[in-house]
């Protein structure tokens, strides 16, 4: 197989537990009401001097079928907690990079900084868990001929996935097979009234207006979490 790996992470250091990220000064924060819920109330959020401030109002999107499932990240996992798995139709909760943008169109309003790439047929992103590929991008080096080609392409003609933003749960190169993948921002189906497979979803024009605004100077996180662990830590990130 031919291919070529592209790389769009972002480098932040490790967190330890659920540390504020001092690095990160930009951070789009999800509160889902409980571990099921596959609804999230979203805010952009920026970091002015010690403050965070919002960068855009609230507004809502939709997660996995069954709600959420501790990811891999820059937090550690809670003993004892249910890790996020290949198929279980669960997003993944805890913090973030947020990494580089794909989409349908030749261009999109975005920061100068941040990576894009126009998907083509050779665009693959790889959730086969037994391939030392799991979880990346890669780009072939001919049209898609195999069955497992084709079955891992990005472009399927799918609305849904014509715009999307990286979220770096269980990131290559060490990602854990079997852990998830193929983990992104993207434009929720049928107007929010469809969950996810672990996605976090949303309507075009909010995922256009985040996307344009993430600076990747800024560090950008996701801090994804139900009221009851949000609540643990908002006073000591002094969140809004």
């Amino acid at each position: 197989m031919r291919y070529a790996l592209a790389g769009f992470l972002f480098l932040l250091l490790p967190l330890r537990a659920m540390e504020a990220p001092e690095a990160c000064r930009q951070l789009v924060i999800g509160v889902a009401k409980d571990w099921n819920s596959s609804h999230v109330t979203l805010t952009l959020l920026q970091k002015e001097g010690n403050t965070w401030k919002k960068s855009i109002e609230p507004w809502q999107g939709r997660l996995g079928k069954n709600g959420l499932a501790w990811g891999i990240g820059l937090h550690s996992t809670p003993k004892n907690a249910t890790p996020k798995r290949e198929g279980d139709m669960r997003t993944p909760a805890g913090l973030f990079r947020i990494g580089g943008a794909w989409g349908y169109d030749a261009k999109i309003q975005r920061h100068a900084s941040l990576p894009y790439r126009q998907i083509t047929s050779r665009d693959l992103w790889v959730e086969d868990a037994s391939s030392p590929s799991y979880n990346q991008h890669l780009i072939l080096k001919h049209e898609p001929t195999s069955a497992w080609e084709k079955q891992q392409q990005m472009k399927q003609n799918d609305a849904a996935h014509a715009l999307k933003l990286f979220i770096a749960h269980n990131p290559p190169p060490k990602a854990k097979p079997g852990h998830g993948s193929s983990i992104f921002f993207h434009i929720w189906r049928n107007a929010g009234a469809n969950a996810t497979a672990g996605c976090t979803t949303m309507s075009l024009p909010h995922l256009r207006a985040m996307i344009a605004k993430i600076d990747p100077s800024l560090q950008p996180c996701y801090l994804i979490l139900p009221e009851t662990e949000m609540a643990k830590i908002r006073a000591a990130w002094k969140l809004p």
